[in-house]
């Protein structure tokens, strides 16, 4: 896809990997939606080109704040031809701690936001894209997801987080079927370690630990890198229905 004039949403906008990736695509004259749970860094982020990028507050754990938010898009833009799904919580909580079980309110609150929220917003992006008219090659629009390596290397205290990344990259293969039809591919992106408000809290002990277990280049990613991967997902019409890891081949022990 070209994304020049195309109109993309992209969740977790506010910061990190969303907020990278929402400015690149403005650079690159999409017409993007920020989306953030918090109204005054999806502003901030907007800001890069107001002309262009439309700040939107949303909690996508909750639907009646995602339909508003489509709401507000659609009266702006009057479509979608992309999606960029970034935004993540990673509450830790191990399975038992000082005689207690994980509070099952803990471990559903990151389910709804990772994976329950993330449908929501796919599936809505998708009804949109649908109606679109196709490009010259058929297409309509293209999902790009974002999971985690956690997915498969989850550390301990992350069984909700890793749970839910894992749900994404199991429900892209029925949901790129799905969408196939319509012309609207669906992918999955894997990040290993970056440098995003998540990490931020990390001691430099933790850091230099975490930067070991990176082969090459061996120190954590940064988001402009991620936003610069997510361009390429939506530029290379014949990527669909896979995950792709960018981590530079760190394995978590």
């Amino acid at each position: 896809m070209n994304i020049a004039d195309k109109i993309v949403i992209v969740t977790g906008a506010g910061s990190g990997l969303g907020a990278a990736t929402a400015r690149l695509l403005a650079k690159g004259s999409a017409q993007v939606a920020v989306l953030d749970l918090h109204a005054d860094t999806a502003q901030e982020v907007a800001s890069f080109a107001p002309d262009r990028m439309l700040p939107v507050q949303v909690d996508v754990a909750d639907e009646a704040s995602v339909e508003a938010a489509f709401t507000k898009v659609l009266e702006r833009f009057g479509s979608v031809h992309g999606c960029v799904s970034a935004a993540g919580v990673a509450t830790a909580g191990k399975t038992v701690s000082r005689g207690l079980a994980l509070d099952m309110a803990r471990f559903k609150s990151v389910i709804d936001v990772n994976l329950n929220g993330l449908f929501d917003v796919v599936r809505r992006c998708a009804l949109a894209m649908s109606g679109n008219e196709p490009d010259e090659h058929g297409e309509r629009g293209v999902i790009v997801n974002v999971s985690s390596g956690a997915a498969w290397q989850g550390q301990r205290g992350q069984a909700a987080y890793a749970a839910s990344k894992a749900g994404v990259i199991g429900m892209m293969l029925p949901i790129a079927r799905d969408l196939a039809p319509y012309g609207i591919r669906v992918v999955t992106v894997a990040p290993g370690l970056f440098r995003t408000g998540m990490s931020g809290s990390f001691t430099p002990d933790l850091v230099a630990e975490l930067e070991d277990q990176v082969l090459f280049p061996k120190r954590m990613g940064t988001p402009e890198e991620f936003a610069e991967f997510t361009l390429e997902l939506f530029q290379n019409r014949y990527l669909n229905a896979a995950t792709y890891q960018i981590d530079a081949g760190a394995r978590m022990v």
